[in-house]
């Protein structure tokens, strides 16, 4: 393991709208190409919702509503030959579009909504279906709804 490597904190959410999730396909690495949920790095004196809901606005230009914490996720890159490269630890949250249109830009090089059940088939970071599902899940509890498989 590199010893100049660390956990660097980070937060996302995974933003509801009439029962689709917001993803958008990374234009920058880590995971260019690939479709994830809005986050980024939690900057000192943020708390992980106020995070989400900065990342969620910088890179797609949408306003959101946090709700609640739906999962914690470790994001491990390692390159090749195994040696560490980069350690993410992502607080994903659930929470609910208040305005705005999604919007591309650097770090978002296309963005869409998503039934739940469609991002299995996707190309995704690493772990994102249940992510979503477990923020589906979490709003549908909250909304007082039977939580059903996503």
């Amino acid at each position: 393991m590199s010893d100049a490597v660390r956990p660097t904190l980070a937060a996302s959410a995974a933003v509801f709208r009439d029962g689709r999730v917001l993803l958008a396909r990374r234009g920058a690495h880590p995971g260019a190409g690939l479709w994830s949920l809005p986050g980024g790095r939690v900057e000192p004196g943020e708390t992980l919702a106020e995070a989400a809901r900065r990342e969620v606005w910088e890179e797609v230009r949408v306003e959101a509503d946090i709700l609640a914490l739906a999962t914690a996720l470790d994001v491990i890159i390692r390159d090749r030959d195994g040696v560490l490269k980069a350690h993410f630890v992502v607080a994903a949250h659930a929470a609910l579009w208040r305005a705005g249109e999604p919007q591309t830009g650097p770090e978002a090089a296309e963005v869409g909504w998503f039934a739940p059940a469609d991002v299995a088939a996707l190309a995704t970071t690493s772990g994102l279906a249940p992510v979503v599902d477990a923020a589906a899940r979490l709003l549908a509890c909250r909304a007082g709804a039977t939580p059903t498989s996503a």
